[in-house]
């Protein structure tokens, strides 16, 4: 009745055999030993919506004072950081990601980093582009949520060429108007020219090479399975793209956000870098109030990387959850 039941050996047995393998683990010298690696792993994280697999590629991170954000007091920024546990500092760590969208017949690519236009921190797209597999070569299409220089300074080579030879450049219409215009950057001031400067030579190789498409006010799908959004207020032509395959969706939405620990709690604090505080601020409300009652999953170019997950609400205002970690 009883022949399948194991046989165990003798409690006593059990503690003589654990002590002797102690004794002997003891005599042995510690072998567990590697030189530090001194260095993070390639930033890359791929996921799938629906057929669609999406790599977010970072390119680095900004410190951004806390003084950029006008409407934010001391005790409350304290408060907000240390509710998201992150430590008190006058500066803010800020991710730049970008977002590499492959459907097996064309690679599209949201944003393109800093290049060398913004210290040593940054500039890290093209080295995680490649331990993504991904040559500029093979790059169909470039889309950019706006021109200013942490998003389109990739573009090119430090000689000003194409960096993605192959690419069809795409921009709003009225985000493109707004940098090429040679009177409004004259009125600007001294500081905030070389941002005009560093567009338009952003855009030039694409130009001449007549590679270059500019989105109308009423755009919708620009590629099959990506559509624009507009968002103006962070700039005229500030806009997000819908990535969507079957019964999924992601919105990858540029500027929306800066600082998530601040402007998910506080929708109205935006940053001095607008150029409608306001309308940016009435852009990410309604972004907000969308994507958390649609369940839609949003990218963000300066969410922590890799930037990817829900908005929900919270009372009057909203937290960010990041997607899990999940195999393809």
């Amino acid at each position: 009745m009883t022949a399948w039941l194991p046989t165990f050996p003798d409690r006593r047995e059990l503690i003589k055999a654990a002590s002797a393998g102690l004794v002997l683990a003891a005599a042995r010298p510690a072998l567990a030993r590697a030189p530090l690696a001194g260095a993070q792993v390639p930033g890359i994280y791929r996921m799938k919506v629906g057929a669609l697999e999406v790599t977010a590629v970072l390119d680095g991170h900004l410190d951004l004072p806390q003084a950029l954000f006008p409407k934010a007091t001391d005790g409350e920024a304290e408060a907000l950081l240390d509710r998201a546990a992150v430590p008190r500092a006058r500066h803010v760590n800020c991710p730049v990601n970008t977002y590499l969208v492959n459907s097996g017949d064309r690679l599209v690519l949201v944003d393109t980093g800093t290049a060398n236009a913004m210290g040593p921190s940054l500039g890290l797209m093209p080295r995680n582009l490649a331990a993504a597999g991904v040559t500029p070569e093979q790059i169909d299409t470039v889309l950019m949520t706006h021109l200013h220089p942490d998003h389109a300074n990739g573009l090119i080579t430090p000689d000003g060429k194409a960096f993605f030879p192959n690419a069809e450049l795409v921009v709003a219409g009225a985000e493109y108007d707004f940098w090429t215009d040679q009177a409004l950057m004259n009125q600007a001031p001294a500081d905030s020219q070389s941002f005009f400067r560093m567009a338009q030579a952003a855009l030039q190789p694409y130009n001449d090479a007549n590679r270059l498409r500019r989105l109308g006010r009423d755009a919708s799908e620009v590629v099959p399975g990506i559509s624009a959004v507009a968002a103006p207020g962070h700039t005229p032509g500030h806009t997000g793209y819908r990535i969507a395959s079957g019964s999924q969706q992601l919105l990858v939405w540029g500027d929306i956000v800066h600082v998530a620990p601040f402007q998910f709690a506080r929708p109205d604090w935006s940053i001095a870098f607008d150029t409608s505080q306001d309308t940016a601020a009435a852009s990410r409300r309604r972004l907000f109030d969308m994507t958390a009652t649609d369940r839609i999953m949003v990218a963000g170019m300066h969410l922590p990387f890799p930037g990817i997950g829900h908005v929900l609400r919270e009372g009057d205002a909203y937290r960010f959850v990041p997607v899990p970690w999940q195999p393809l």
